[in-house]
């Protein structure tokens, strides 16, 4: 299935149904009078998080909602019924912005989590509604109220407990591929993956978490340079980076502040991030040269990276393992403050 995080749908709501004018004509029957029913109420639309979705393809392929029109009213005192809903099953994790992308209308984290995007117009009243002791036999009748429309944009931000984060080739797919039994795509050039993927570590019992791997970042992806601007956002709802650097780079502490100056311009929902920088391929250097490459990233980052190979699977679980304390960690501090981060288009 073709990965899609990002759509523009159009929404209407249903209009309500008339009011009707009647009179009860019996025969045999004294007293007879109005008794036109109120027309239905029109369909709402609505947005529902649901299990089992994790991308918005569908809305590439049917673009336009239309809720269904309330029924108009009916003699003998029937109501019309009410227009049918138009319900949007989405991925969770997807937010839903106004078609300017300045607001965010929903944002939906949770399965079974629903709000109402578009109110249904009411029904008009029918003749009995107005009938009174001055005005025994009214010949009038409400229209029902009119549709609302609008364009939104619909915007999936993946769940992930934590993310992954490097140039390109830096070997985030690989690595992926080694902690989880995700297959993405690798091969021995750049910009390999071109869309995010998603896999769970396993490290024993009670002991998981959801790892995000997303396309190479270069110079200027925060301003929509490569691939990286899009997906970024994929990586603000994680609970820790963790940042590949290449070890076979020629200066591996450049394509460190590279990427870190591209999450510190992104805004602070990725620049606060914790994040844990590894030394990657370190099978593929001698220990001269990986002990040079060691502090050289270890100045630039102000800490000392750990070493690790996706290939050869050294190191990798010792990483892993404090990517999992750093998740537990912020989900305990996330649960006690009980303060979500904030949001950015």
């Amino acid at each position: 299935m073709k990965f899609l995080d990002q759509a523009k749908i159009y929404l209407r709501s249903g209009n309500g149904g008339a009011g009707c004018i009647s009179f009860r004509r019996e025969k045999y029957v004294e007293r007879g009078g109005p008794d036109g029913g109120d027309g239905g109420k029109g369909g709402d639309v609505w947005v529902e998080a649901v299990e089992g979705l994790n991308t918005l393809i569908d809305y590439r392929y049917h673009q336009h909602f239309r809720a269904g029109t309330g029924v108009h009213g009916m003699g003998r005192n029937r109501s019309g019924s009410a227009g049918e809903d138009v319900v949007l099953k989405v991925p969770v994790g997807t937010q839903v912005l106004d078609e300017e992308r300045d607001e965010v209308l929903a944002d939906l984290t949770v399965e079974g989590q629903r709000a109402l995007l578009l109110n249904g117009g009411n029904g008009g009243w029918g003749n009995a509604r107005f009938k009174s002791a001055i005005n025994q036999a009214p010949r009038r009748a409400n229209p029902g109220e009119d549709y609302e429309e609008r364009w939104i944009w619909l915007r999936l931000k993946l769940i992930a407990d934590a993310g992954l984060v490097g140039l390109p080739n830096a070997g985030k797919s690989t690595w992926l591929s080694a902690v989880s039994a995700a297959k993405p795509k690798t091969a021995a050039y750049p910009f390999t993956t071109l869309h995010p993927n998603l896999g769970v570590v396993d490290l024993g019992p009670g002991a998981r978490f959801v790892l995000a791997d997303i396309p190479g970042l270069i110079e200027g992806a925060s301003e929509g340079a490569g691939l990286g601007s899009r997906f970024l956002g994929h990586v603000e709802r994680a609970g820790v980076l963790v940042h590949l650097v290449d070890g076979t780079a020629d200066d591996p502490a450049t394509d460190y502040r590279t990427i870190r100056a591209e999450l510190d311009t992104y805004g602070d929902v990725l620049a606060g991030k914790k994040e844990i920088v590894v030394l990657n391929k370190i099978d593929a250097l001698d220990e001269e040269t990986l002990a040079q490459k060691q502090k050289a990233l270890g100045d630039a980052c102000g800490c000392t990276p750990m070493l690790a190979s996706g290939v050869s699977g050294k190191g990798v679980k010792a990483v892993m393992h404090k990517a999992l304390e750093r998740v537990n960690k912020q989900n305990k501090q996330d649960k006690d403050t009980g303060e979500e981060e904030p949001w950015q288009p």
